[in-house]
């Protein structure tokens, strides 16, 4: 069997980059903390705390309760396994990996809603009200974060002719698409879903752990030990997963092209690296400017970044009939 061109550096591209999704996720988490922390005046627990945590809760017995199943064992690492599936396919520092022709972005969301599927499982496994009512809440958002991501995809395979990310990135990349409103309007939309994905502020507070106002934290109360250090490890790359996916679609400028040499290579990190804590930075302003929203508010805060992506993709499919 003849092996394509370019097969090998595509292959050691993709494993640094699933390397680099991996270490650098946890250190992401702990950067945006000690950055909220600067910003309100405080000193902050170290970058590295939630890698230390994450190493301390694997060595730790986990303990179940009596109406435990199988589910509450075997969804940590269902989810963790969607989530690293998922920020494989996402293009970090160089385009032409050896999963980019699997890139979907239809794909990438439904690996994120099996992850979101197994944290509801678990959540809802034991029995507990807060498990239950977290559950819940998730899955209400998930209504109007899902519907508002896929008109979000629809307006960049209008605009790239597909839904490969990898290929979504190189047409941007070139520049033919022009500044448009109906991407404005789509970034708008994804901030907004990629805020509820992750339990950030304003849908949700991260650090708080009052049970009736929880929404991520209140279906993992009842996780302890290893499968906890595992929830913990998926909702990092989680993060990491989605603002790489932001840079991907909006800044795509610096990436190393494919087949690229170890100088492209390292350019393309740089310019990754500097694309990554640029957007931890805005997260860290916006969420030490704002407050939590009520709970019931954020359906509404959701339907409004549905209606945004929709409206991009109308005005997407007007001007393409007028052309």
């Amino acid at each position: 069997m003849t092996i394509p061109p370019g097969f090998w550096s595509g292959l050691l591209a993709q494993l640094l980059h699933l390397a680099l999704m991996l270490g650098l996720a946890p250190l992401l988490v702990g950067v945006v903390r000690w950055l909220k922390a600067r910003l309100m005046g405080r000193r902050g627990p170290s970058p590295l705390q939630p890698w230390r945590d994450i190493l301390r809760l694997l060595r730790k017995q986990p303990l179940l309760a009596e109406s435990a199943s199988i589910v509450s064992t075997a969804t940590p690492y269902a989810a963790l396994a969607a989530t690293v599936a998922a920020s494989a396919l996402v293009p970090g520092f160089a385009h032409g990996m050896t999963l980019a022709p699997l890139a979907d972005l239809i794909l990438i969301g439904g690996l994120l809603a099996v992850s979101r599927f197994a944290l509801a499982l678990a959540g809802m496994d034991v029995g507990t009200a807060f498990g239950d009512l977290g559950a819940a809440r998730a899955m209400s958002f998930a209504v109007f974060a899902e519907p508002a991501f896929i008109l979000s995809v629809l307006g960049f395979a209008i605009l790239a002719g597909g839904t490969n990310l990898d290929a979504v990135g190189l047409a941007f990349a070139e520049g033919g698409q022009g500044v448009r409103v109906s991407l404005l309007l789509s970034l708008l939309a994804l901030l907004a879903v990629a805020l509820a994905e992750n339990g950030r502020l304003p849908v949700d507070n991260p650090a708080s752990h009052l049970e009736l106002t929880m929404v991520h934290e209140a279906m993992l109360l009842e996780s302890s030990g290893r499968y906890l250090a595992l929830w913990e490890m998926q909702a990092a790359l989680r993060l990491m997963l989605w603002l790489a996916l932001l840079a991907a679609l909006f800044l795509p400028m610096g990436t190393a092209p494919p087949g690229g040499g170890l100088l492209p290579w390292l350019f393309g990190l740089m310019a990754w690296l500097c694309k990554i804590g640029l957007l931890a930075l805005g997260l860290s302003l916006m969420e030490s400017a704002i407050a939590r929203m009520r709970v019931f508010r954020v359906p509404e805060f959701l339907g409004a970044a549905l209606l945004l992506a929709l409206l991009g993709a109308v005005f997407l499919f007007l001007s393409a009939g007028v052309a």
